[in-house]
């Protein structure tokens, strides 16, 4: 069962398969003469393209987070859900199968995998719950790729092993009064010698009730408004304090704190990037990070979807499968065709992230599309299973309630809007 995925990263990858370079490169030109269709001569693809052209090692990832999932995180999802707790084994074997560092490189004790390989795990954790998914995604594509990105080497060397064998990690740039405004933080440090004294409070902190190395997020110079933001990395033994831990609709055992830091005194060399890059680093982050949620909500609906509709082929009603009547095939068949358009939308903005690529535009697309078709399924999803689905005899209220968190964190709903219309405005007015 504990299958770790770190010997994985001796697999030779093979390079994602891309359209031959006449093909990438034609284009047609309105001074063009027009020709026939059947004049036009198409290159010849040897090796079909597409979305689900997945590596070798992004498939044996898959299958073996999937086992995960289904052996370990099922049997504990309802009762880690009614205690608002992680299970420590789950967490512990989060860790054993590789899955807290797999961008991480080998030498820093990770998996050295791909981003989708992380999008992977994300969703097939999801499917089975979303808390658990949260905590990985967290983990992976905001706490480990900011200091595989903007770390020191002496920083790398320090945290990252940690992070990939051991330790949990968590992102605290989130505040009281900064949440959709993030950069109107107010946590401070103050510069002291050779360390910066940090005060200020962090509020919805995911994975912060099981983490032990934080990225913080203060500003130096707040006369130089977000300009003097600035990422510290730190161990909850320099003086981070649990204030508060907030009881959630959804993702329940997925901790979300609210943090306090009083006089925390960081060395200098904990600084994360440069002096007042803070907000570049968490821009460029979080649009990351985006593409992690909407996996996660992939997931949801995707676990929804299964468990009720295998309910629907068991129970029986007028003398047939509920499954079997019309109007519910109907349903199944559009549920399906938007979990598939999430899915394609998030796998589009890993691999364009993938390949250096832009991809914000992309990344929100998928966030918001996802969250949306998350609570349209969930919600749908009960309602298939009538009368029982309504009880927590089936985890399908939950998938709901998991469903929700997806339009709002790491952005809201509108937020994504927001970016989109941008992009599309810059994209048509020069």
């Amino acid at each position: 069962m504990r299958a770790c995925l770190r010997p994985i990263s001796a697999i030779s990858r093979p390079a994602l398969q891309r359209p031959s370079t006449a093909m990438a490169s034609r284009s047609f030109h309105r001074s063009t003469p027009a020709r026939n269709v059947q004049e036009i001569t198409r290159p010849a693809i040897e090796t079909p393209v597409s979305l689900w052209n997945f590596t070798e090692e992004e498939e044996m990832i898959r299958d073996t987070v999937r086992r995960f999932a289904q052996d370990v995180i099922a049997p504990r999802a309802r009762e880690m859900d009614e205690n608002e707790v992680m299970d420590k084994e789950v967490v512990n074997g989060l860790f054993e199968n590789g899955l807290m560092g797999i961008e991480t490189s080998p030498d820093h004790d990770g998996s050295g995998c791909s981003f989708t390989s992380a999008i992977i795990a994300v969703e097939e954790l999801a499917k089975v719950d979303a808390s658990v998914a949260v905590l990985c995604d967290v983990h992976n594509t905001l706490v480990n790729t900011v200091l595989r990105l903007y770390g020191s080497e002496d920083i790398k060397k320090k945290w990252l092993p940690g992070l990939a064998t051991n330790t949990v990690g968590s992102f605290c740039l989130s505040e009281p009064n900064a949440g959709s405004d993030a950069f109107g933080l107010q946590t401070t440090a103050k510069e002291d010698g050779d360390h910066y004294i940090i005060n200020g409070s962090k509020a919805w902190i995911s994975n912060s009730g099981e983490a032990d190395t934080f990225l913080v997020f203060a500003n130096v110079d707040p006369s130089k408004g977000y300009k003097g933001i600035t990422c510290f990395v730190m161990s909850k033994d320099m003086g981070v304090q649990i204030a508060k831990k907030e009881k959630k609709l959804g993702i329940r055992s997925s901790s979300t704190c609210v943090l306090s830091f009083d006089d925390v005194r960081v060395p200098k060399e904990n600084i994360v990037g440069e002096i007042g890059k803070g907000y570049k680093i968490a821009i460029e982050i979080l649009n990351e990070g985006r593409i992690g949620i909407a996996a996660q909500m992939v997931g949801v609906a995707q676990g929804a979807f299964d468990h009720a509709v295998a309910y629907a082929y068991q129970r029986k009603q007028f003398g047939k499968y509920i499954g079997d009547f019309q109007a519910m095939g109907h349903q199944f068949a559009d549920a399906a065709i938007k979990i598939e358009a999430a899915r394609l939308l998030c796998y589009n903005a890993a691999r364009l992230k993938e390949e250096g690529r832009p991809f914000t535009k992309e990344a929100a697309m998928a966030k918001y599309y996802a969250s949306t078709i998350a609570q349209q399924v969930s919600g749908s999803a009960i309602e298939w299973a009538g009368g029982v689905g309504f009880t927590r005899d089936l985890p399908l209220e939950k998938f709901w309630r998991d469903s929700k968190i997806g339009a709002i964190y790491e952005g809201t709903s509108n937020i994504q809007l927001e970016t989109i219309a941008k992009l599309i405005r810059k994209q048509y007015v020069s």
